[in-house]
């Protein structure tokens, strides 16, 4: 078997004699394409690219934090064999709309150099930390060479937090050439009176992009004296995200509510989304719907939920969902913030077998932005909302409830209203 076929056998659990009867002809795993012929496309596609130790390209710019071995993590740039205008590689910000073989695409084509540091290397950067922090503050890509002491090997590393990760290897060295960076970056990295959440919040707030905060945090590059440190990739995505949304939610609550019940839609690689607003003070739920023949939900018969929920109070434990539950906030909390409003929040998700690899949480965040930039519908009971929410969806009343903590209550208020 080869590593390719091993490696997406990996990612989705799929048995192998299914594939062997299927050749990707049958779709006998239920998908509407096969994902191990995506993955295999974007390897013969780069391979010619990425067959040597040495390459010259334009980081994005981008970098890699992993988190095997914490708290000693291996660190180093992406570089693909392209020079020029490669930002868009590492920018899911850019990638709303994008089909998976153009995702995969960017991805696959970042070559990883590893080196190992110690986490708290961040209170004093070595050469290879100090270079990739000054790359992270650079709003633009980067002319760079890396050579590694071998070739990179073939996988692609498919995470529901993260975006996909291409071919990597040890490195040997990097050289980029001059940097230009950005001021409002570079002026948090030198603040070591600023904490880490007050730096990423004041950097939001001036319109740095979430994915360039994501990246530099993970580098250790904002927090006061001797409390920096590195931070792996996958976690520091739901770190940025769930940090800037708790501090957009404690300015929404001092705003007053909206007047009605809102819904809004957006899809996106086959993820469905609908989202309820509701005139009352702050709380959110989220609920996922996985289907069968979907990544997290492979032999199943009938969607699989999941979900959690905060009050007014918040939470103090982390997400049944994972990153996708504070990615989602976020761009609720965002959307709340810019009205200057204030409101109760469901959001509803079915990932549907279209949905072939998992690309990361910034999917959610992105779609979730785009379906709050839509016209919504204005309702006056929950029941009415709810009734057009689902109508966009495939999963019926009955089963969302079910599993949520807030429709039976917004129902059951509505009802009590009418004896009033």
């Amino acid at each position: 078997m080869s590593t390719l076929t091993q490696d997406v056998f990996k990612d989705f659990d799929i048995p192998a004699e299914l594939c062997l009867a299927c050749k990707a002809v049958k779709r006998l795993c239920g998908k509407p394409r096969c994902p191990i012929l995506v993955k295999a496309e974007a390897i013969y596609k780069a391979k010619p690219l990425i067959s040597a130790t040495e390459f010259s390209g334009s980081t994005p710019p981008g970098v890699f934090v992993g988190n095997l071995g914490y708290p000693k993590v291996s660190i180093g740039p992406l570089v693909p064999p392209i020079t020029g205008s490669t930002e868009i590689f590492d920018s899911p910000e850019g990638w709303l709309g994008k089909t998976f073989d153009e995702i995969v695409g960017y991805r696959y084509k970042l070559i990883r150099g590893r080196s190992r540091i110690e986490i708290h290397e961040a209170n004093n950067p070595g050469k290879l930390l100090s270079t990739l922090q000054e790359i992270a503050m650079s709003p633009q890509h980067i002319d760079a060479e890396l050579v590694l002491e071998r070739k990179p090997d073939e996988r692609l590393v498919l995470s529901d937090e993260s975006q996909p990760f291409g071919p990597s290897a040890p490195l040997k060295q990097f050289k980029p050439s001059s940097i230009t960076t950005d001021k409002r970056i570079e002026h948090a990295y030198y603040d070591k009176d600023l904490t880490a959440s007050e730096a990423i919040f004041v950097l939001f707030r001036r319109g740095v992009e979430v994915s360039r905060l994501q990246r530099a945090f993970s580098l250790g590059m904002f927090g006061t004296s001797t409390k920096r440190k590195v931070v792996p990739t996958r976690w520091s995505i739901t770190a940025v995200d769930s940090n800037i949304s708790l501090q957009l939610i404690e300015r929404i609550k001092q705003y007053d509510t909206i007047n009605e019940f809102r819904v809004y839609h957006f899809a996106n690689l086959d993820n469905r989304f609908s989202v309820i607003l509701a005139p009352e003070l702050w709380r959110y739920e989220m609920l996922e719907a996985w289907f069968p023949n979907t990544t997290w939900n492979i032999n199943e018969q009938e969607p699989a939920l999941e979900g959690d929920f905060e009050t007014y109070f918040g939470r103090t434990t982390y997400a049944k969902i994972h990153g996708s539950y504070y990615a989602a906030r976020l761009a609720i909390t965002e959307y709340l913030d810019q009205i200057r409003r204030q409101a109760s929040a469901l959001v509803l998700r079915e990932i549907h077998p279209g949905y072939i690899l998992p690309v990361g949480v910034w999917n959610i965040r992105e779609t979730v932005r785009a379906a709050m930039k839509q016209k919504f519908s204005e309702h006056e009971t929950f029941r009415q909302a709810l009734s057009v929410s689902i109508s966009r969806l495939t999963l019926q009343e009955n089963v969302w409830k079910k599993k949520s903590k807030i429709i039976g209550e917004w129902i059951q208020q509505g009802r009590l209203k009418d004896y009033f």
